[in-house]
């Protein structure tokens, strides 16, 4: 499937209804759009191909996992270049689990959930900070996340 793919009427249904309930079942899905279950199958598998739907998840609390403590991290690269090489040393870091390649005062932005103050201590200074490209870094803390959602998917016109 080509990258060029235009999302339609139908495609911005069904990505509403997946968006909302990922385990929502096709058929449903197909009651709720008037096709039938196959249609549904194959414009999701056209989106998958096209790369729209990136993938199917469960999301899990991190405090249920033992990571009750969420940090955002502005960090500062010494050249642009190292990017995907931060990016290759972020990823081996369990704790991130997001990576933005940012505009304004800092080169990028991270999230991490670690279990404690003296754990996210750690990980900044004996894993973020030795990546040689990190010039600086800046942690911020979340103290509370009121809510969390995936891509709102706005039906055309």
């Amino acid at each position: 499937m080509s990258s060029d793919y235009k999302i339609d009427e139908m495609d911005r249904k069904i990505l509403s209804f997946l968006v909302k309930d990922a385990r929502m079942p096709f058929l449903e899905i197909a009651r709720e759009c008037g096709v039938s279950g196959a249609a549904i199958h194959q414009r999701v598998k056209k989106l998958e191909d096209a790369g729209i739907i990136t993938g199917f998840s469960a999301r899990v609390k991190p405090a249920a996992l033992g990571s009750p403590v969420c940090a955002f991290i502005m960090m500062n690269i010494s050249e642009a270049n190292k990017f995907n090489d931060v990016v290759i040393a972020l990823k081996k870091i369990p704790e991130v689990v997001e990576c933005h390649f940012i505009t304004g005062h800092s080169s990028m932005l991270i999230k991490l959930y670690c279990s404690d103050f003296d754990h996210l201590m750690k990980v900044v200074l004996n894993a973020i900070q030795k990546i040689p490209a990190v010039e600086s870094t800046e942690t911020m803390i979340s103290l509370s996340e009121p809510f969390q959602r995936q891509v709102w998917v706005e039906k055309s016109k």
